[in-house]
């Protein structure tokens, strides 16, 4: 599928997900598929209604193998978290106890410090229809809560999983402008390249009348140098532009149109010069 390759190093680390009573096995599949997006690898489930292993939870999870092979399976919440040293409980709705509520950029770092100092953490998610319950969520350390439109505060699972999955991978980076990847190098057009293409352009387009007023010829070129000027070519942009202008220069300068392309290179310019874009 596109966006995956075998060959970079796969990221599988991080707090536990754990689904509480979870419904569908599309809807596991999909959690799966936003974990491995986001470098979280350790999955269990409590109770999933429809059982496991499940198919449907596969196919969903568009290849995340390692999340749906990996994941454990659990009779109560109390037995999924045993093994813990600190949880989340996740919720969209107002709860009125005495656990402290975290947004999810503060939750991830408590955890990522946690993580780096060794300890074992999780972050619970609840049932599609109806969340956590207060007893539930009475067995976590704290609440993590989600920025969202107070007047429809629901997320999908899935939808819930990608937000704290996407903060958990962004909290590891060296710095916010951090990317996947980058532009590939190029290198600037020199004034030599940009003459070349204003001559070639004007050249072009004086051939097919385009500067039909001879005193307006000199406005209008100014013009067209000045806009051709505004951006920052690359050498490789000035060989693309080119390439545009001597196909056309081939289609219409000695051709009527609609008769095709004609023999060799247009008047006056090797044919070839200035296509390898």
């Amino acid at each position: 599928m596109a966006g995956t390759n075998s060959e970079r190093p796969l990221l599988a680390e991080g707090p536990a997900i754990i689904l509480v009573h979870p419904q569908l096995g599309e809807n596991i599949g999909m959690v799966a598929r936003a974990m491995a997006n986001f470098g979280l690898g350790e999955l269990r489930l409590v109770n999933p209604r429809d059982g496991w292993p499940s198919e449907k939870a596969r196919s969903a999870a568009s290849r995340a193998d390692h999340v749906i092979d990996g994941a454990k399976v659990y009779d109560s919440l109390e037995a999924a978290i045993a093994d813990l040293n600190f949880v989340y409980a996740t919720t969209a709705r107002d709860r009125y106890g005495y656990k402290p509520v975290r947004g999810p950029e503060v939750a991830v770092r408590t955890l990522r410090g946690r993580f780096g100092a060794g300890e074992a953490t999780g972050i619970l998610f609840g049932r599609e229809r109806t969340g956590l319950t207060n007893e539930e969520i009475a067995l976590a350390d704290e609440i993590v809560t989600f920025p969202v439109n107070p007047a429809f505060a629901s997320l999908n699972l899935a939808q819930a999983v990608l937000l704290m999955s996407y903060e958990w991978l962004k909290s590891g980076m060296a710095s916010p402008e951090e990317t996947a990847f980058q532009a590939l190098p190029q290198r600037a057009a020199t004034k030599e390249d940009l003459q070349g293409l204003f001559d070639h352009v004007e050249e072009a387009l004086d051939a097919r009348g385009y500067f039909r007023v001879a005193e307006k010829k000199p406005k209008l070129v100014e013009n067209l140098r000045t806009v051709l000027t505004r951006p920052a070519f690359t050498e490789q942009e000035i060989r693309l532009l080119r390439g545009v202008v001597s196909v056309l220069d081939r289609f219409t300068r000695d051709v009527p149109r609609g008769a095709g392309a004609p023999e060799g290179g247009r008047s006056g310019r090797p044919a070839g010069e200035g296509d390898d874009g």
